[in-house]
């Protein structure tokens, strides 16, 4: 029989006052071990890292930061690297990628109704900052190869991206744009860092002259951008970019010859 508090509890439940979180977050989900990082200052960010099987702690590995697009936001825990994030976070954890180079791949989530850049969509907002936090920590956690740190994100991630490189152009030793733009009075920063960006010419959310204007302002302060532009193609530019065979192994042959952050 139900004692009196045990039926008040069931008719809380059933009310929803005492209903049962939202979501449930999984453990690890394709490799990647569910983590929240806390800040000094108190804030929050949940995010997905994957470590490479026999992670040695005696060698260096590298590390790709992914940068979801706005459908990975919210606090599951999960959109960042599933649905249409899916292919750009997995892009390096396949067996194949990871038998012949085995990488890290850090996936934060940054909370809805929020950006990875500020209105301006190419300088680095609270979030980003957050993001680099939880970089920094996994960096003095783990043994990351200080020359092998690589950014990828797609649309609000592909800006995410853009703003990393700008903010700190001494960390990462190349970057993955796909359909986004960048700050054209800061591309002398960029000058020197292996930049493969991607765009539809459909796009009708990124306007296609703002991406030109931006790789043409790079190669005008001396950069060398690769740059794949898929005619017809929309926003979902990252359903051909991360097919592409010579994207991953592009990118982990890029290397930092300078000093990092």
């Amino acid at each position: 029989m139900l004692t009196n508090m045990n039926r008040l509890a069931c008719w809380l439940l059933w009310c929803g006052v005492l209903a049962a979180p939202a979501f449930a977050q999984e453990p690890t989900v394709d490799g990647f071990a569910a983590r929240t990082y806390r800040s000094a200052s108190g804030a929050k960010m949940p995010y997905r890292l994957f470590v490479p099987s026999h992670y040695d702690a005696s060698r260096k590995y590298p590390l790709v930061l992914w940068l979801h697009g706005a459908g990975g936001r919210g606090a599951d825990n999960l959109l960042q690297i599933s649905a249409g994030n899916k292919l750009g976070s997995h892009a390096f954890t396949n067996p194949g990628v990871q038998a012949k180079d085995p990488v890290f791949v850090l996936a934060p989530q940054c909370p809805l109704g929020h950006y990875w850049t500020f209105s301006d969509a190419v300088s680095a907002g609270p979030q980003l900052d957050l993001a680099f936090e939880i970089l920094q920590a996994i960096r003095k956690e783990f043994n990351i190869d200080s020359e092998r740190v690589y950014v990828s994100g797609q649309s609000m991630g592909g800006a995410g991206a853009w703003a990393a490189i700008t903010s700190h152009p001494s960390l990462f030793a190349a970057a993955v744009p796909l359909c986004a733009y960048g700050n054209t009075s800061k591309m002398k920063l960029l000058a020197g860092i292996p930049i493969w960006a991607f765009q539809g010419t459909a796009d009708e959310v990124v306007p296609l002259e703002r991406v030109h204007a931006t790789i043409s302002a790079l190669r005008a302060a001396g950069g060398h951008p690769k740059y794949t532009e898929y005619p017809g193609v929309g926003h979902a530019v990252w359903e051909k970019a991360f097919l592409e065979p010579d994207l991953v192994p592009w990118v982990l042959a890029q290397r930092r010859t300078s000093d990092p952050e």
